[in-house]
C-alpha cells in the first residue's frame, strides 16, 4: 500500500458539518450586503504581480515575504492574490466601471493566498467575503459600512470589539511620519528585528507588530489623530458622531494602522477577544484607484475573514426535517416516486441504497440525523401509501403520499 496521500500544510479540507457553519457565514453576509444594494463580483485567482506590488506596497511583509509567486510559460510574473480588494480596483479600472455612474458597491467572495505560518483560523488558503465603494467620499459612506459590519456581527452572534482611527490623508500623513520615526529611533533598542527594518521605510507598520516588546515599546507613540489636518479631523469626528447615532458601539486604537500600504483616513478592524485578533476589517483608501492607472475616486471596503469567524459562529440546525425513505422488497420504482413526490414538496430525502432488516436501517437512519423514517413495502405499495415513522417519538401512521 502506498503512501498516503496529505494535503499541503497550511492548505485544509472543509468537512462536514464544519462547512455548514462555513456556508452559514457567507450566506449571512451575502444576505446583508444585498439588503444594502451590493452587486457581487469574481476576479481571478491569479493576477499579475504589479497588481499587488503597486497596491498592497512593496515594503510590506504580504509583498516581500507571503506572496506565492510564479512564472508562467512567457516569462510573465504572476501571483496568487493574497487579498481581495487589488483585484476589484484592477477590474474597476480595467473596464471603466467609474464611467458607468457615480459610485459602485461590489462585493466578492473567494480564496486568498498567503505562505505564512498557519494559526486558528487563518491558512495558507483562506477564503474571504468583501465589499468595496467606489466613489463616495463622505464620512456617511464610512458610517455605513460600519454599520453593516455591525449587523453581521450581531446576525452572526459574534462577540467583537469594533475599534476605529483615522490614517490622515497625502497632506498630513507626512508630519506624523516624521514624528513617528522620531520617536522609534528613541526606542530602538526594544523593537524586533522586523520593525527595525520597518522604522524607517514604513514606519506605521510598525505600530502593528504583534510582538509583545514592540507592542509595550510603542504605548507611549505620538497619535495620528494629533497630527490630523482640519478636513480629515472634521471627517472622523463626523464619522464617530454617525455611528453613535446608529447605535453602533466602537472605541477608538490609535495604534491601529492595518497592515496594507493603500489606507487613508478611516480603518476599521472587528476584534474577538475569543481569538485575540481580528475577524472583519478594512477602511478607507481614497489613492488607490489612482495609483492603479485610474481616475482620482475615492474608495474604502472591509473583508471577513471566513474562517476565523466561523471559529466563533455556530450555525443554526437545519430548519428542513430529513425523511429517510427505507424501501423493502420489489418496490424501487414506488419509493423513488415517494421520494420525488416529498422533493417536490420541498422535503430533504435520503433513499436508503443498503440492504437489511428495519432495525440495521432504523439504526442508519437515525446515525445520519433522519427525522423521519419512510418504510415502502410491497404493503404500501398495493395501498398507495407509506409507513411513517418519527424517529424522536418511535410514533408511526400510515400515509398517502403517492
Amino acid at each position: 500500500m502506498g503512501e498516503t496521500l496529505q494535503s499541503p500544510r497550511g492548505f485544509h479540507d472543509i468537512l462536514p458539518p464544519d462547512i455548514d457553519t462555513f456556508r452559514f457565514v457567507t450566506s449571512t453576509v451575502r444576505d446583508i450586503l444585498r439588503l444594502y444594494n451590493f452587486t457581487e463580483i469574481i476576479t481571478p485567482i491569479v493576477e499579475r504581480v504589479e497588481v499587488f506590488e503597486r497596491s498592497i506596497g512593496e515594503a510590506t511583509d504580504i509583498v516581500q515575504k507571503e506572496m506565492f509567486v510564479f512564472t508562467d510559460r512567457k516569462g510573465r510574473k504572476l501571483a496568487l492574490r493574497p487579498e481581495g480588494t487589488a483585484g476589484v480596483v484592477r477590474a474597476y479600472i480595467q473596464h471603466k466601471l467609474y464611467a458607468q455612474r457615480p459610485y459602485h458597491k461590489l462585493f466578492y467572495e473567494g480564496p486568498m493566498f498567503r505562505y505564512e505560518r498557519p494559526q486558528a483560523g487563518r491558512y495558507r488558503q483562506f477564503h474571504q467575503i468583501g465589499a468595496e465603494v467606489f466613489g463616495p467620499a463622505e464620512p456617511l459612506a464610512d458610517a455605513e459600512l460600519l454599520k453593516i459590519v455591525s449587523d453581521i456581527l450581531e446576525a452572526l452572534k459574534v462577540e467583537a470589539t469594533l475599534e476605529i482611527n483615522s490614517l490622515g490623508c497625502a497632506e498630513c500623513r507626512p508630519a506624523y511620519r516624521e514624528a513617528l520615526k522620531g520617536f522609534l529611533e528613541g526606542v530602538s533598542s526594544h523593537l524586533c528585528k522586523d520593525c527595525l527594518e520597518r522604522k524607517d521605510r514604513n514606519p506605521l507598520r510598525v505600530l502593528d507588530c504583534k510582538v509583545e516588546g514592540c507592542r509595550e515599546a510603542t504605548k507611549e507613540a505620538p497619535k495620528m489623530v494629533d497630527f490630523l489636518c482640519q478636513e480629515c479631523r472634521e471627517h472622523y469626528e463626523t464619522l464617530k458622531k454617525l455611528l453613535t447615532e446608529m447605535g453602533v458601539d466602537f472605541r477608538e486604537n490609535y495604534n491601529l494602522v492595518r497592515g496594507l500600504d493603500y489606507y487613508t483616513r478611516t480603518v476599521f478592524e472587528a476584534v474577538s477577544p475569543k481569538l485575540g485578533s481580528a475577524v472583519i476589517a478594512g477602511g478607507r483608501y481614497d489613492y488607490l484607484v489612482e495609483q492603479m492607472g485610474g481616475p482620482p475616486t475615492p474608495a474604502l471596503g472591509f473583508a471577513v475573514g471566513v474562517e476565523r469567524i466561523a471559529l466563533v459562529t455556530e450555525a443554526p440546525p437545519l430548519k428542513e426535517k430529513l425523511y429517510f425513505i427505507i424501501p423493502f422488497g420489489d418496490v424501487i420504482p414506488y419509493a423513488l416516486k415517494v421520494a420525488q413526490r416529498l422533493r417536490e414538496e420541498g422535503k430533504r430525502v435520503e433513499i436508503s441504497y443498503r440492504k437489511g432488516g428495519l432495525r440495521k436501517q432504523l439504526e442508519f437512519a437515525d446515525k445520519i440525523g433522519a427525522d423521519y423514517a419512510v418504510i415502502v413495502g410491497e404493503d404500501e405499495m398495493r395501498e398507495g401509501v407509506v409507513t411513517l415513522k418519527d424517529m424522536s417519538t418511535g410514533r408511526q401512521e400510515k400515509v398517502k403520499v403517492v
